[in-house]
């Protein structure tokens, strides 16, 4: 009896399977080359599927040494043109050829491959693919009602995350750890149901990474490389809810229903966000809106009304430009994260498409500042108008958005009016927080009473007064706000009269800029300028206050502060005690002032004079 096995065959282990029951028994296995350079190509590409046919080899040129079979390669291998054209049956033919050749049976797994031999034929054997029972998977066998995800990896116990929205708890669900060979055989069930079924497909396909959707669960399997262990995370949503079961669910109808909407969805990791939206989309689809999901992977469970797509070449906005000539009345964004999210978002939004993203944020207002920077300011309102806020699976905060010329909560001259972005609560009609632009910076201002307002406006007006301040001045600059619109500055004695400027001028021109009165004194008027300070004392700040001491590197260029381990985090430098200025702490962990500057200048200074120099947190 003569076989030739087709690479689908030899994938799954078909053909030793078939000889070790006896079926081919004293047979001879012709291997044609072509299914040689095919599991070859896809091994070097680091798809499991090539490694899998090469072990199969491996166990046939075993059953040959022991006499159970003849083993032999025949044929020749694909040129360059025919692998970049075996998804178009190219390799296949050159398999059927060597069949046809030889009078032998083709095995294959392939369906498609088997109808063609036998149109043109030959004998087939056609043998059912393995990890086919599309009803099944069996990695669902780990999951019950509370499990939104299973973690399996080899060499440890699987676990899953189990309990409800908001109280999820990453619990250990096997006695015993996973083994490589477990893991690869559910891997290939997972990817061969997704190839053969209906309700599944492959959404990613990398060396190292497969991402596949199958019916509810979104599964990614990592594999060396790119990981360092070979793993599985299935996830799937464990409730679906209607938009009926939310608070505020009856505005929020009328407010989708009014017009199209930009509207960000925005939560913690786990908190229900992408339940939301899919019940957003569905109560919109039900009233008779055009609705279509932008999604990678498309993991939304969404009706069939609804039409999921993915990035289109692995573009976003190639799959807006799809889009707009389709033209949703609503299109839900899953999820919004890189600037080129942002962008994409906001061409739609401004293009009259209604938009509804999901964006990762701890705070209500956090989703709205992302926008900063991506977005023109004066814009945003367009782009976005109803922020909502989940948590635990429940509505917690909805904003309005809305902007208006106006002068900015705290500023009283009528000069200072500009465009503010407003940010109203849903429920109490109470704006909490403006956004504008302060002295060339955009500010996120809150108007709630308490620390937060003193750490917001006061914060940034006393920084953008001792920017001015210094600009002017040549020695030590402090500032004490006396109020909103009020404020007191130190200087050197020998620094006041320059200051102030001829007739009050210059300093007159930097309180028309900043729109604050400022009254101008020398350091031995300030009230904190006792017998500390005379003594070398710290200025009054409390040991919680006192900070990180550190040892300023002064190179020809800049003035460099070394903060390993903060890096991206905002700090106060301060002198004795005493504020400097604030900075960003950098990706090389510093902080680099150039030298030349007011800033570098006043901390030179204080390293001459032997003050202690301190970072605090912002």
């Amino acid at each position: 009896m003569n076989v030739v096995p087709d690479t689908s065959a030899v994938i799954d282990g078909r053909v030793s399977e078939r000889v070790e029951s006896g079926a081919y028994e004293g047979a001879t296995i012709a291997v044609p080359e072509a299914v040689v350079g095919e599991l070859e190509s896809q091994a070097n590409a680091g798809h499991d599927t090539g490694w899998e046919g090469l072990e199969e080899l491996q166990r046939l040129a075993n059953l040959a040494d022991d006499g159970t079979i003849t083993l032999e390669y025949v044929g020749r291998r694909p040129s360059g043109g025919e692998k970049g054209g075996a998804g178009e049956g190219d390799v296949d033919a050159l398999i059927r050829d060597v069949a046809d050749a030889r009078d032998a049976t083709l095995l294959t797994s392939d369906v498609v491959q088997a109808e063609v031999a036998r149109a043109k034929g030959l004998d087939v054997e056609y043998v059912e693919p393995r990890g086919r029972d599309t009803e099944h998977l069996l990695i669902e066998d780990f999951f019950d009602d509370e499990t939104m995800s299973v973690h399996l990896r080899a060499g440890s116990k699987p676990k899953a995350k189990r309990g409800a929205i908001g109280d999820m708890h990453y619990e250990v669900i096997g006695d015993e750890p996973t083994t490589e060979e477990e893991i690869r055989e559910f891997a290939h069930d997972v990817e061969e149901s997704a190839r053969a079924s209906p309700d599944g497909f492959i959404e990613l396909e990398e060396p190292g990474m497969v991402i596949v959707q199958f019916r509810e669960y979104r599964i990614a399997i990592a594999r060396p490389p790119f990981s360092d262990g070979f793993e599985i995370t299935a996830v799937r949503p464990i409730v679906k809810t209607e938009l009926e079961e939310y608070e505020f669910a009856d505005d929020l109808k009328s407010r989708l229903l009014e017009r199209q909407r930009g509207v960000l969805i925005s939560g913690a990791p786990g908190a229900g966000k992408s339940t939301f939206a899919q019940a957003v989309a569905e109560f919109l689809s039900a009233n008779d809106y055009a609705v279509k999901t932008m999604e990678k992977p498309r993991d939304l469970q969404v009706g069939p009304d609804i039409t999921q797509y993915t990035a289109l070449g692995g573009d976003m906005a190639k799959t807006a430009d799809s889009l707009l000539l389709v033209r949703p009345d609503y299109t839900i964004y899953d999820e919004v994260r890189k600037t080129d999210d942002f962008e994409v978002f906001a061409d739609m939004r401004l293009a009259g498409v209604g938009m509804v993203g999901v964006v990762h944020a701890t705070r209500a207002i956090d989703a709205l500042q992302r926008l900063v920077g991506r977005v023109e300011l004066g814009m945003i309102p367009q782009v976005v108008d109803t922020v909502v806020f989940i948590e635990a699976g429940e509505v917690d905060t909805v904003y309005d958005v809305t902007t208006e010329v106006k002068v900015p909560a705290g500023m009283t001259a009528e000069d200072l009016s500009r465009p503010v972005i407003q940010v109203q609560n849903f429920e109490t009609g109470k704006p909490e927080y403006e956004i504008y632009t302060f002295n060339r910076q955009v500010v996120t201002v809150p108007l709630t009473e308490g620390e937060e307002a003193e750490t917001g406006v006061g914060r940034i007006a006393k920084q953008e007064i001792e920017r001015e301040i210094r600009s002017i001045a040549r020695g030590h600059v402090d500032v004490e706000l006396k109020g909103q619109n009020e404020a007191v500055v130190y200087v050197d004695e020998d620094d006041i009269s320059y200051v102030i400027g001829k007739g009050g001028g210059r300093i007159q021109d930097v309180e028309d800029r900043l729109g604050i009165d400022i009254d101008v004194r020398t350091h031995a008027e300030k009230p904190s300028s006792g017998s500390e300070s005379e003594s070398g004392g710290s200025s009054g700040a409390s040991a919680g206050e006192e900070g990180t001491v550190v040892q300023p590197e002064v190179t020809s260029r800049h003035v460099v502060i070394r903060m390993d381990g903060h890096v991206g985090e905002t700090v106060e430098v301060r002198a004795d005690g005493d504020y400097l200025f604030t900075a960003t702490v950098g990706r090389g962990g510093d902080i680099q002032v150039s030298r030349g500057s007011a800033i570098a200048d006043e901390l030179e200074q204080a390293i001459d004079r032997k003050q202690r120099i301190t970072v605090v947190p912002a």
